[in-house]
């Protein structure tokens, strides 16, 4: 529902306030809950009651709507009517301007006229059709009469309708869940553990459920001493429903209060309190997560209630010793890391079969080594690990071990399939999810992979940072999104990335680059390249993209200008990056009279091309055959190369840029095999979409 009609007086009085205070960005929920004298929760209630808007919604429609009017009234620019409206970010204006109304601000005036035109047109439509259905019915005054007696028939089921069909909001509602952390209310507070593992094994069952998509428990533990509303809550986790609970520990037995939220109503849906003893506490989080599940409306399969039925163990005390080594572990501290070894020790002690203890000895010794040169437990790590697989290879936890273990020895390709399986019996881990998105990015590349992942990531995880750690979330998203072809999108994550910390360093680099594949202007980019790189003169990432700028437009002086400085900052530094770029360097060394040189960095491309093993190897030798002036060879490379799949959108937006291509335009086959490696992107790229949009993530 939208705020057009405001006839209802509480909600004319909120948007006149609104309005009063339309250039003020400042102004926002609490602000206009103090001017109309209520209470924030009773403000939200109302407005949501009213228009099914959350308040922050309903403001931001106002401020949309007044947008509009000064769009059609005035002569002002929409980046000084986004500032007029209470936007600072005329970005971000724009961004929710084109998903309010379905067009971008600079169309408002076109858009309107349209839109005049049409009623105009459909008016005198009209009045044409009533004219003829005078002629009509006086000459089938039968049909005239069957005719009515179908609308009345139409209308009796669309006025009954609701009646025999479920809200179309039950029916729509994504079957999205989130646990507050739940409150202690024992008289000992070193009880907190155990309370507090009560829920996130709950939680835990719960992310079985494919069908569900459960929030991470690290994105809703900043909510422990929240003052915020529930509707606040779940507007941004972005979940319908949440779970609230209390327990406390009183000898051998265990009490818990707990309570499953619609945040869109804000009103409880089903609550439940428990008494059960210490032996049976498995049985009470198993009963919790099934009742959610039903309430919710879930599908669980047989699969997955086997696996939410299964016990991680029979002993009571061994688990009690569990929970304790998670709390240390959540220290995330070396001393952390040690008592918590300790406690999962103890925990193996009273059950030697204990599969989770050891899986999660094997991720603190992960921990432990994470950054370390010298990898001090690896042993230990993989000791574990194989032992959590021994007594436990179909759940999540030793799998994702056993990953761990091949990611610190630096063996990618086969830590990939132990949490691809960990996914399977556990959808929503977004630990798992978010390793994989960064693998599939750096040292296996695969675009498709890479975007599916960080999408799921961003779902399930993207609370659980602040502010700067989200500025880097969205812009691993929208890279993930370039590379894929969806550069639209890829825009409004890097505004969002940008939006969440202004001084990402490399925000505005990708903009830049994003822009470019929008655009396809490459003196722009060029230009847009040398600002950030005045902005820090010693970023190889820069100077090397800013040389190939020049590269591409064959304006050598410059290019050679920018890759020795590149070099120098190698040199200093003493790395070695952008491997496949030598290629570049010793063609432009080469243009410019400089054989030796071109030839050192020849002989270096020549190396790493022996040694790549990607998809990408073919590619890079269609353009060493090119530099040797070999174009039958080169031809045939490209050609092997268009068979790949989920290769950068990089490789279509500047493969005709290159100046060794040009070596091939004459090439009876040159336009054929391009065209090939573009439509083989393209095909990929809609498979992808089909993918991401059946599944809801994009």
């Amino acid at each position: 529902m939208t705020i057009n009609n405001t006839s209802n007086s509480f909600l004319s009085e909120a948007k006149s306030i609104v309005l009063d205070h339309i250039s003020n960005e400042q102004f926002g929920v609490s602000e206009l809950a103090d001017k109309m004298h209520i209470s924030r929760s009773s403000l939200l209630r109302k407005i949501k009651k009213q228009t099914n808007l959350s308040a922050s919604q309903f403001i931001r429609e106002v401020r949309l709507q007044k947008a509009s009017a000064l769009l059609l009234e005035t002569d002002l620019t929409a980046s000084e009517i986004s500032f007029e409206v209470g936007f600072s970010n005329p970005s971000y204006f724009t961004k929710c301007y084109r998903e309010y109304y379905g067009y971008p601000p600079g169309e408002t005036k076109t858009r309107k006229a349209e839109e005049q035109n049409t009623s105009h047109k459909n008016e005198e439509e009209t009045n044409e059709e009533e004219t003829n259905e005078v002629i009509v019915k006086n000459k089938n005054i039968n049909r005239y009469v069957i005719a009515i007696a179908f609308l009345s028939i139409v209308a009796i089921v669309y006025f009954f309708k609701d009646k025999f069909t479920s809200p179309p909001s039950k029916i729509n509602k994504e079957k999205s869940v989130a646990f507050l952390p739940f409150k202690n209310l024992s008289e000992d507070n070193s009880n907190l553990y155990f309370i507090n593992g009560v829920m996130e094994s709950s939680l835990n069952n719960l992310q079985k459920i494919k069908d569900l998509r459960v929030i991470s428990r690290t994105s809703t533990e900043k909510y422990r001493n929240n003052t915020k509303t529930i509707s606040e809550i779940a507007e941004e986790l972005q979940v319908n429903y949440l779970i609230e609970g209390s327990g406390q520990k009183i000898g051998n037995e265990v009490l818990i209060s707990i309570q499953m939220i619609d945040a869109n109503e804000d009103t409880p849906i089903w609550s439940e309190q428990y008494k059960y003893q210490l032996d049976d506490v498995f049985e009470l989080q198993n009963t919790i997560a099934k009742k959610i599940a039903v309430a919710i409306e879930a599908n669980v399969t047989p699969k997955e209630l086997a696996l939410i039925d299964k016990k991680p163990t029979e002993n009571i005390i061994a688990y009690d010793f569990y929970l304790k080594g998670l709390e240390n572990q959540k220290e995330q501290s070396e001393a952390g890391l040690n008592k918590a070894i300790l406690n999962f020790e103890k925990a193996i002690e009273h059950d030697s079969k204990y599969a989770n203890a050891y899986a999660q000895i094997a991720i603190c010794y992960y921990y432990l080594d994470l950054n370390k040169i010298e990898k001090k437990y690896l042993d230990h790590l993989n000791e574990y690990a194989d032992n959590a697989l021994l007594y436990d290879a179909t759940s999540e936890l030793p799998l994702i071990a056993k990953a761990l273990y091949y990611i610190n020895t630096n063996e990618f390709k086969l830590a990939i399939p132990y949490l691809e399986k960990a996914l399977e019996y556990n959808p929503n881990a977004s630990s798992v999810v978010l390793i994989l998105s960064d693998l599939y990015a750096r040292v296996v590349p695969d675009t498709n992979k890479y975007l599916t992942y960080a999408l799921k990531g961003m779902k399930l995880n993207i609370e659980a940072n602040d502010s700067v750690a989200k500025s880097y979330v969205y812009l691993n998203l929208s890279n993930a999104l370039v590379q894929n072809g969806f550069a639209e999108k890829a825009s409004e994550y890097i505004e969002e990335s940008l939006k969440y910390n202004a001084k990402n360093p490399y925000a505005p680099y990708l903009k830049n680059f994003i822009d470019y594949a929008n655009n396809k202007n490459l003196k722009a980019l060029t230009k847009k390249m040398l600002l950030e790189w005045k902005k820090d003169t010693l970023r190889a990432d820069i100077t090397q993209e800013l040389a190939k700028m020049y590269y591409f437009q064959e304006d050598y002086d410059n290019a050679l200008f920018y890759y020795e400085k590149y070099i120098k900052i190698l040199s200093i530094n003493k790395i070695d990056l952008y491997p496949a770029e030598n290629i570049k360097i010793a063609y432009t060394y080469n243009k410019m009279g400089f054989s030796k040189e071109a030839e050192h960095y020849l002989n270096k491309y020549t190396d790493y091309l022996e040694k790549d093993e990607s998809i990408y190897k073919e590619a890079g030798l269609a353009v060493l055959y090119l530099y040797k002036n070999m174009p039958d060879k080169a031809i045939e490379a490209y050609t092997r190369f268009s068979l790949q799949n989920d290769f950068q959108y990089w490789v279509i937006l500047f493969i005709r840029e290159d100046p060794l291509l040009k070596r091939l335009q004459n090439h009876p086959k040159y336009e054929e095999t391009i065209k090939r490696i573009e439509s083989r992107f393209w095909e990929n790229h809609k498979k992808l979409k089909e993918t991401l949009e059946k599944e809801k993530l994009l």
